[in-house]
């Protein structure tokens, strides 16, 4: 079996032993980090203190949650990111493939900042940027991996099927 595949049907298929196409895999892989990303947004603002009443945990088993869940998210991510630049490459075939496209280069460019930003902090032991990079990156990524889940999964979810 050919682990390359493509909804062209060039290729052999990935993931077929779960999903019924490749896009359905990147479909529910997709929204399956989006709802990390929502645990990413719910953890974060337990940290920053906004939602004390919502999340009564204490902040560092929150912060584990969120560096895990992160993590988790991350790593959904990248088989969509495989086949997205790999196979299918950039499109701009009609607004919302260009939108897809054009974000998802920079998805993984926000993450890597983000990254960076974290591991300068903890370098310094003290804060070396404003103390507004953090969220800024954190609200990029997630509104980068929300308008490409809604730029694919959720046209895959009302255009073409709901299912595996």
């Amino acid at each position: 079996m050919t682990l390359i595949g493509d909804v062209n049907g060039t290729y052999t298929e990935i993931v077929t032993w779960v999903f019924s196409s490749t896009i359905a895999a990147k479909a529910w892989l997709a929204t399956i980090a989006l709802a990390l990303v929502v645990v990413q947004v719910l953890t974060a603002s337990r940290m920053w203190g906004r939602t004390r009443r919502l999340l009564p945990f204490d902040v560092p088993s929150v912060a584990r949650v969120h560096r895990w869940s992160g993590r988790l998210a991350f790593a959904f991510t990248l088989p969509v990111f495989f086949h997205c630049v790999f196979i299918l490459g950039f499109e701009t075939t009609d607004m919302r493939v260009g939108a897809h496209a054009v974000v998802g280069s920079f998805l993984y460019g926000v993450f890597a900042a983000k990254v960076l930003v974290i591991r300068t902090r903890k370098a310094a032991r003290r804060e070396s940027y404003p103390h507004w990079v953090l969220p800024l990156a954190g609200g990029l990524l997630t509104a980068g991996l929300t308008t490409l889940w809604l730029t694919s999964s959720l046209w895959y979810f009302t255009d073409v099927r709901f299912g595996f």
